[in-house]
């Protein structure tokens, strides 16, 4: 067994050194919907998980700073889009800081407790928000599936190496 360097040879915890370790994390791609009265809203997430299975729940990260935080923080209710590898557009046009997020070419319909459902993902579902938990600039928001859909056809969408990619086989 060999000794590892001593801790003082590492870097200190940074954003920097955060963002640095999570850029080797390859993870699936959403997009994260609310209405903010007659005018939808939505930014593209890499932070979303499942929480729990009975009841079913989920959660995501959204900064503080975001266009979308505050239609998030009074939301009864959220979208979350699973993306596909045939929408890089997508997620690129939801991760971009002063897009039209839902002008053309976007499709997206009014769907359930008058969330944006965004066409042609992978799957999507109508959640309830439970909780929004501080979490440094950002909020961890906690929200119970309502409803969804789980048929759309294709393979998800990664982002790696701050760069939208698709599964190898």
């Amino acid at each position: 067994m060999t000794a590892s360097p001593a801790l003082g040879t590492h870097p200190p915890a940074t954003s920097e050194l955060l963002r640095s370790v999570f850029r080797r994390h390859a993870a699936g791609v959403a997009v994260i919907t609310a209405a903010h009265g007659s005018r939808p809203v939505g930014f593209t997430a890499t932070s979303l998980t499942s929480v729990s299975a009975e009841p079913p729940m989920i959660s995501f990260g959204i900064g503080t700073g975001a266009s979308s935080w505050p239609a998030v923080s009074e939301a009864a209710h959220v979208g979350v889009h699973i993306l596909g590898e045939h929408q890089q557009e997508l997620a690129a046009t939801f991760a971009r800081s002063g897009a039209d997020r839902f002008g053309a070419p976007t499709s997206w319909r009014e769907g359930p407790e008058g969330v944006p459902v965004l066409d042609g993902a992978l799957a999507w579902l109508v959640c309830r928000v439970v909780t929004r938990v501080p979490a440094g600039d950002h909020r961890l928001v906690i929200a119970e599936v309502v409803t969804g859909d789980p048929a759309g056809e294709g393979r998800p969408l990664l982002y790696h190496q701050g760069r939208f990619n698709a599964l190898r086989d």
